[in-house]
């Protein structure tokens, strides 16, 4: 199979879909990868180690999308790249698909195209084996994120996020009780903080305080709940995820108006649409905006600030499902494998996912009816 790797255009984002092992491996099998000039150089992945790991270099933007039978990315096409897709192709991104304009949806069904999501492959048992490790960096991330924002030169409070003797740590409000809470919270008390974890679901919270052997706060959400601990907390870290659909609102504006001046929001879930209300996309080289005088810290690509960490993190966990493609196609490597089924989201333009066919008031066909 021709497999491609194109040069990511997003803004300020340094990852690469598929790193010089990955290509080693697929090449060993026999498949042809094309990597579009330059494409790794984010991530100080050279294009010698790409040709050293058998791959062909390609210099314009439309032959790794062209030429090949499959395209690996990190992140969906961009508005600007819908010119550069072939019809009836592959692509395997995180797609994050339900906060796009409908218009560009639209197109990728008008291009018969199939587009796999990774952030929706999920084992039988709930697991997701490619969105997790990156949850986990996001929720490490998270916590010397506030602490920088929470500096006076920054717009924040002037606090510390650990305790100093004598004085109060912080409070740090953690919404969601997965993956990517779970590590904001264990890096919080690493540092000394007082932690507060809401969800709404209760084995979530009892497997996390069991991991954390108790030491976080953990209460059930609800509305009277979050408008009390949002005045209260120094810190609040937007941890929520509903597969495949946008994140809901559970900090209201209302909410951010009553918080304390200078304490801090950072919105991992910004790349499903953001769980506060006052949330909007910012970029790493712009990375906070001062609304009601709260800070609010919303990159969607916050990984891509670890850029060689995180594509090393994306091939280990979906190299296997590359090679599983490459080497059945995709009709082939879903048929046998559930998880990856889960992650299809269009198949050849059709819509697969129940959620987003909703989203976008798009009729919505059975997957293994079309295969």
């Amino acid at each position: 199979m021709i497999i491609g790797v194109p040069r990511e255009i997003h803004r300020l984002e340094h990852r690469v879909g598929l790193t010089p092992f990955a290509v080693s491996q697929l090449t060993a099998e026999g498949h042809t990868v094309l990597v579009e000039k330059g494409a790794g150089s984010g991530a100080f992945f050279t294009d010698r180690d790409f040709e050293g790991a058998g791959a062909q270099i390609v210099y314009g933007p439309e032959e790794p999308y062209h030429r090949s039978e499959v395209v690996f990315r990190v992140s969906r096409p961009s508005t600007q790249e819908l010119d550069l897709l072939k019809p009836g192709g592959v692509i395997l991104a995180f797609q994050h698909l339900a906060v796009i304009p409908k218009e560009n949806m639209d197109r990728f069904m008008e291009l018969d195209l199939t587009l796999l999501a990774y952030e929706l492959i999920e084992h039988d048992a709930g697991d997701f084996p490619v969105l997790n490790p990156f949850s986990e960096m996001a929720g490490h991330m998270a916590i010397p994120l506030a602490s920088h924002n929470l500096q006076a030169e920054r717009g924040g409070r002037g606090i510390l996020i650990g305790n100093v003797p004598g004085v109060p740590p912080a409070t740090v409000l953690i919404l969601g009780a997965g993956t990517v809470g779970t590590a904001a919270a264990r890096s919080a008390l690493g540092d000394g903080a007082h932690v507060l974890v809401v969800d709404d679901d209760m084995a979530k919270l009892r497997a996390l305080s069991r991991e954390l052997i108790g030491r976080p706060v953990t209460t059930m959400a609800t509305t009277e709940r979050l408008s009390r601990y949002t005045e209260i907390a120094d810190v609040v870290i937007g941890a929520v995820l509903i597969p495949g659909e946008r994140a809901p609102y559970l900090v209201t504006e209302e909410m951010v108006k009553k918080m304390k001046q200078g304490s801090v929001i950072i919105d991992v879930s910004i790349d499903q649409g953001g769980c506060v209300e006052t949330s909007r996309p910012t970029t790493l080289d712009q990375p906070t905006f001062i609304q009601h005088g709260v800070v609010h810290y919303c990159v969607g690509n916050m990984t891509s600030n670890v850029p060689r960490t995180a594509s090393r993190v994306l091939t280990n966990v979906a190299l296997p499902y590359a090679k599983a493609i490459a080497g059945k196609g995709v009709a082939g490597a879903v048929k046998v494998d559930s998880a990856l089924a889960r992650g299809v989201c269009l198949y050849e333009g059709s819509m697969v996912h129940a959620g987003l066919g909703e989203h976008f008031g798009v009729p919505t066909k059975n997957l293994n009816d079309l295969l």
